[in-house]
């Protein structure tokens, strides 16, 4: 492979996670940092790092370019999130003479419009959730509204990430809420482009990744379920899909091959589907990106999707045929968010004082916080991925519950709780979920101030008892740190 620097236009997780391959690879790599990053863990991983400014600057394309110049890198990888799904920057990138590690710029801006991609994809022959293809106008006739279908969406031409999107039960509705969809739109995308989608009731999120060289040749890594969300954000996610036929199966593949194939696919992409509860399937966008659930598709396939992206971006043919890609048992995801989910999951902001991450057989975590961080609410409240793989579904479960146990922040709250109830709940243990499950899914209630009081009592006595059974050569020099006995209080309040 021809020797270059890649320059991560990204921080957190993401980032490490990309630095990491070009490390393996052996490829020079640049990060880039804000003020509120000085300390992050992406640093340690780059050969080099560039500071760009100010908290905003990740979403300054001309400060990114201006540190692939200042370093000589010779590519950029965007990651998720900030301007990877901004074709006026990939543009930008391949304007200056330099790879942009993922789709072509004209794939990103026509999958960015998703009235462009609805109207595409069916001419590519997929299923289209019904709707209009074309934008609402400014003022929404009163004889259009009575038209619709109810319950109905309003969702932003422009949109991703869960944003600008409204639901509208009843034509007195709709006005409100197309105004409402507008308003965000503006603010999150700076483009108040909104359509109508009918609302697929009772249904799951399937998504196929695929990986193509431009040329026509696509390939399909398979599928994974992204039904547990929480206002529209995936929470846990596995691959595959529990409970599909291998007919329906092969069918949503294909229809993700058509589209990769229709699109001459560059790079990594993510076509993403609904499937209602007659088993019919509907397009819905396609994620022109690496996504963040990425790694249950690399732990069932055994396929470095990171490490295949930039190889293709660097001039490598497609090393992957069809046949080549064989799952292998199931992989789940849960996202590890510094949230309160016993305060309506507000962000946690504060530094991580103590740190024990997962491990064991069958254990990935994807990460970028370390014990002494500070954690500040400023960017995403993803702190970390905890991924498991099993021979099957019900060894995958086992195995998440253990590692979700073992990881243990200590500084800052944490979504842990609220992902150990959900996977322990009797509709996720037999797949039976959609993305409106945790709408009606409530957390168990904190423990009260006299059962913790109990609880630490009786892990006092446990521990007093282990130290009455040591040696009493090795007893009298055991040091136990206020941390440790962190960490065993809210193993304590995790029953």
């Amino acid at each position: 492979m021809t020797k270059m620097k890649i320059l991560v236009a990204n921080r957190g997780e993401i980032a490490v996670r990309i630095l990491r391959a070009c490390r393996e690879m052996g490829l020079s790599s640049v990060a880039v940092y804000t003020d509120v990053d000085k300390s992050s863990l992406h640093l340690r991983y780059a050969d080099e790092a560039i500071f760009l400014g100010d908290q905003k600057q990740y979403l300054n394309a001309a400060a990114i370019l201006e540190a692939a110049r200042q370093s000589e890198a010779a590519a950029i990888h965007p990651g998720y999130g900030f301007l990877a799904e901004n074709p006026e920057f990939a543009r930008a990138v391949e304007a200056e003479g330099l790879i942009f590690i993922g789709p072509r710029p004209e794939t990103v801006a026509l999958m960015g419009d998703k009235l462009a991609a609805r109207r595409f994809s069916r001419k590519a022959g997929l299923p289209v959730i019904a709707g209009t293809d074309e934008p609402l106008p400014a003022q929404l006739p009163m004889e259009m509204a009575k038209k619709v279908q109810y319950p109905v969406l309003v969702k932003a031409a422009a949109g991703g990430g869960g944003r600008g999107i409204r639901l509208a039960r009843s034509a007195e509705e709709l006005p409100a809420m197309v105004e409402a969809a507008r308003r965000e739109a503006k603010s999150a995308f700076h483009d108040d482009t909104v359509f109508l989608e009918s609302l697929v009731q009772q249904a799951r999120h399937i998504e196929v990744q695929v990986l193509g060289d431009g040329e026509g040749n696509v390939v399909c890594l398979g599928e994974r379920e992204c039904s547990i969300q929480r206002r529209r954000q995936k929470l846990i996610e596995e691959a595959p899909a529990h409970g599909l036929s291998e007919e329906l199966r092969r069918q949503i593949h294909e229809a993700a091959l058509k589209l990769g194939r229709a699109l001459h696919y560059r790079s990594l992409g993510t076509v993403e589907f609904l499937l209602d509860k007659k088993n019919r399937f509907y397009f819905i966008e396609v994620n022109p990106r690496i996504q963040v659930e990425h790694p249950v598709t690399e732990m069932v396939t055994g396929v470095d999707i990171v490490r295949e992206q930039i190889a293709l971006a660097l001039g490598e043919p497609l090393r992957l045929h069809q046949e080549d890609v064989v799952p292998r048992g199931a992989a789940i995801e849960a996202r590890i968010l510094a949230e309160d989910s016993q305060a309506d999951f507000l962000p946690s902001s504060g530094q991580i004082l103590y740190l024990k991450e997962a491990g064991g057989p069958g254990v990935r975590v994807d990460s970028a916080i370390y014990q002494g961080m500070t954690v500040g609410s400023e960017y995403d409240s993803l702190l970390a991925k905890v991924i498991v793989w099993g021979k099957d579904r019900r060894i995958a479960i086992q195995r998440l519950r253990r590692a979700l146990h073992e990881y243990q922040v200590g500084g800052v709250s944490t979504d842990i709780d609220f992902l150990l109830q959900i996977i322990e709940s009797p509709k996720f243990l037999t797949g039976d979920v959609t993305t409106t499950y945790l709408e009606s899914f409530q957390p168990a209630p904190p423990v009260t101030a006299p059962e913790l009081e109990r609880q630490l009592a009786y892990a006092a006595a446990l521990f007093a008892h282990r130290q009455q059974a040591r040696p009493a050569e090795t007893a009298g020099n055991r040091q136990v740190s206020y941390w440790q006995m962190a960490a065993w209080k809210e193993q304590m309040t995790r029953n």
